[in-house]
């Protein structure tokens, strides 16, 4: 990699096949971007290093809760003159709150970008917390998670990661329970933005048509005065706990996520097991889909997914099927896993599932939103700035050997399960042995 000073001294990044710009401003606060000169738009993140894993029980909830009411602006741009802004721009604007952090990003016009930028230093550094408001989006928050608890398949994949983490900071829900968000106060909300919410927990990406420079004089004149301490975050090992989480209803289908631990987001192992993930449920093609499908149509939605954090990850298969029908495709699962333990994949799959990767990683650059959240997100949680090339070329040197080595290390248990539907626990466990 080469780094060279580019002008006002911030940092310019080159690497084979991408270019990025890094720069922190004195109080700590990061900002990075990307140029994209052959598009008229720009996407803007402020990427928030704090989640539903950084809350203590009374603040269960809270970074979602929070996501809510920065929307809600500060006392010189309410939530009306936000919406309106960005209406009247044609732009995209959204939030979202994962277990590890929280991300509000905005769509606009290149010209525009300015003014996403004057949002977001309002909605982050100076949030009203009317009470009135606090109160009329604490219903909105119930709403969604009374919302969740009615989708069966939202039920099955929270059991899971309950049971998977059980006593882990990962392990609550991210909307929190309707008891801490109804008893959450302005002063719980208050204490806990202003905690987790300072200069040095937030980088700023940008992708699309923009003058980095131009872009840090800006942030700088509107975040310059921002302070606060360093957020720190304890690592905690996880345990392997095994068995099942069951919510025993009355469905006509049964909604299952078996799954195991699995490797931590920078792992070197994971780009075979991304690839071997692919082969087993990422896609059309895969060997649950074709299986279970395909060939047998005892489902109509398959698919395993991996969840990678700092300190630990699980993989796991999502499936909905018919209550009869339940046994037999946790049987077919199993089967399944038995077979990558043993055997790995073939010389076709492995070069097929490359070929996957490599296509969706060319058509996510074109894309700014795309290509701000790999950079918002690769510079919050460490894991460092891949080029295109260095991407690929990690995946191509996955060997059938590798996928083997992998499988074994993941699949081999132990085994979890989060399921809805009208069973008993018993009727399960052999599944999870």
């Amino acid at each position: 990699m080469l780094t060279r000073p580019s002008p006002k001294g911030h940092q310019g990044f080159y690497t084979s096949g991408m270019h990025y710009q890094l720069s922190t401003l004195p109080n700590g606060l990061r900002v990075i971007t990307q140029d994209m000169p052959s598009v008229h738009s720009a996407t803007i993140g402020a990427w928030v290093d704090t989640g539903s894993r950084d809350e203590i029980p009374e603040e269960a909830g809270a970074s979602h809760f929070l996501e809510h009411l920065l929307f809600k602006g500060s006392e010189a741009l309410d939530a009306h003159r936000i919406a309106e802004g960005f209406d009247a721009l044609g732009a995209r604007h959204n939030a979202f709150t994962s277990k590890e952090y929280t991300v509000y990003w905005a769509k606009v016009r290149d010209a525009d970008l300015g003014f996403a930028v004057e949002v977001l230093s309002e909605m982050l550094q100076r949030p009203a917390f009317r009470q009135e408001e606090i109160d009329s989006e604490r219903h909105v928050v119930l709403e969604e998670i009374n919302m969740n608890e009615d989708d069966p398949t939202d039920v099955a994949h929270e059991l899971f990661v309950r049971k998977l983490w059980a006593g882990h900071p990962l392990a609550p829900p991210i909307l929190g329970t309707r008891d801490s968000i109804t008893g959450m106060s302005r002063d719980v909300i208050a204490g806990y933005w202003k905690r987790r919410y300072t200069p040095h927990s937030v980088v700023i990406a940008a992708a699309g048509r923009l003058d980095h420079d131009a872009l840090v004089e800006q942030i700088g004149e509107l975040f310059g005065d921002w302070t606060g301490d360093i957020v720190g975050r304890p690592q905690v090992p996880a345990g392997a706990p095994q068995g099942i989480a069951l919510r025993n209803k009355d469905t006509e289908q049964a909604h299952l996520v078996l799954g195991t631990p699995g490797f931590k987001r920078d792992d070197e192992r994971r780009w075979a097991a991304n690839v071997v993930d692919h082969v087993l449920g990422g896609g059309m093609s895969s060997r649950l889909f074709r299986e279970i499908r395909e060939q047998r149509g005892l489902a109509y939605a398959v698919h395993s997914f991996r969840m990678p954090f700092v300190e630990t990850g699980a993989n796991a298969i999502y499936v909905g099927t018919t209550p009869n029908q339940a046994p037999e495709v946790l049987e077919l699962i199993r089967a399944e896993l038995a077979k990558l333990v043993a055997s790995g994949l073939t010389i076709e799959e492995l070069e097929r599932a490359k070929g996957h990767v490599k296509g969706s990683l060319a058509l996510s650059l074109e894309d700014s939103n795309s290509r701000m959240s790999r950079l918002g997100r690769d510079e919050l949680t460490g894991i460092g700035h891949m080029s295109v090339a260095e991407i690929v070329a990690k995946i191509e040197d996955v060997t059938a050997e590798d996928t083997l080595a992998v499988a074994a290390d993941i699949y081999t248990g132990p085994f979890v399960l989060g399921a809805v539907g009208p069973f008993e626990a018993d009727e399960l466990a052999s599944f999870v042995a």
